[in-house]
């Protein structure tokens, strides 16, 4: 579907998480009580939101991003970057405040990353932060888990203008049930159905919540095995690709992205499952959470020619998780 005619219309809005993140890269894990020489530090831009903004600028969607951040200099490094990446932003400033941080460990051995992160509670984003020109022109919204009563004002701004929205949780954080009943496509990490629901059995936890709060898609994504999504009638699994991994940091991120660009470019299912997981893959060879944005001929060469991972599930235990599914019908999340 073709946007509005709208000067001030974009194909993707994000609302939410930003983020200057401190990469120090360890030959090793410290163990407790030990001294450890770095291998290196850099300051980089992430934050789950802002990421997935860049990202499909970077591919060549019109993209706007609305955050807050405090009065300092990662803030105003924020700021700078965003406006270098040529994303539309519209920035909510708090006063003698610290905007997000966060110092990641990467561990040189297992690629695995710690992620010490701080929060000043100023720079919550707040309902009466938005305004509702923001949303309006927007072909698909974004929003993550974390400020969920502004999230939510966002959301249902965004339904009632039949805008889809797309939603990034890894945490359940208060408020966030009411937030889900907005969201069309859940993603999230693979531990927040559990979460939720209770439930550890991904192929039990993902239907629950797709009927209690009438998704379109209800996903989950898998670290290096990909993604498995619902449809409210199979499960769709796309295996994860292998790459020599760097740095893990930022992959949901531009998992996230990639999925609001394959949304607007009307891409079928399984095409933008697949789509995600090879943008995903790539940006993990690289340091930072927007290490290796890649090219869209980059991404479709390594879709074609990389080795896939393991299944996290074989089709067997789909086919059946399925067939459950079906039988138990729409029931609520406990």
């Amino acid at each position: 579907m073709s946007p509005p005619h709208n000067p001030a219309s974009v194909d993707v809005l994000g609302v939410g998480i930003n983020a200057t993140d401190t990469i120090i890269r360890l030959p090793y894990f410290p163990a407790r009580d030990s001294k450890v020489e770095i291998i290196s530090t850099s300051m980089k831009p992430g934050g789950q939101v802002a990421s997935a903004m860049v990202a499909c600028r970077r591919w060549g969607l019109r993209a706007r991003y609305v955050g807050k951040v405090g009065d300092d200099a990662a803030g105003k490094f924020q700021r700078e970057e965003m406006a270098r990446e040529d994303v539309e932003a519209h920035w909510i400033k708090a006063r003698e405040s610290r905007s997000q941080s966060a110092f990641i460990l990467v561990d040189e051995k297992s690629t695995e990353r710690t992620v010490l992160w701080n929060r000043d509670p100023r720079i919550a984003l707040r309902p009466k932060d938005l305004r509702r020109e923001w949303i309006r022109g927007a072909r698909v919204l974004l929003v993550d888990g974390h400020d969920t009563a502004a999230a939510t004002r966002a959301a249902r701004w965004a339904r009632e203008e039949r805008i889809p929205i797309l939603g990034d949780f890894d945490n359940c954080y208060p408020g966030i049930e009411a937030l889900l009943e907005y969201v069309d496509f859940p993603i999230t990490s693979r531990d927040f159905p559990e979460r939720l629901t209770g439930e550890k059995d991904l192929l039990q936890s993902l239907p629950k919540i797709f009927s209690k709060f009438k998704c379109h898609l209800m996903a989950a994504t898998l670290g290096p095995l990909g993604v498995i999504a619902w449809d409210g009638v199979r499960f769709i699994l796309c295996p994860g690709f292998r790459v020599k991994a760097v740095d893990t940091t930022g992959a949901g991120d531009i998992f996230h992205g990639a999925f609001l660009y394959a949304m607007v470019r009307g891409m079928v299912l399984e095409e933008t499952l697949e789509f995600c997981c090879a943008a995903a893959a790539l940006n993990c060879t690289a340091v930072g959470a927007r290490g290796r944005i890649a090219t869209l001929r980059e991404i479709e060469n390594f879709r074609q020619r990389s080795a896939r991972s393991e299944r996290a599930f074989d089709s067997k235990a789909l086919a059946s998780a399925a067939r459950a599914a079906s039988l138990q019908g729409p029931r609520k999340v406990k």
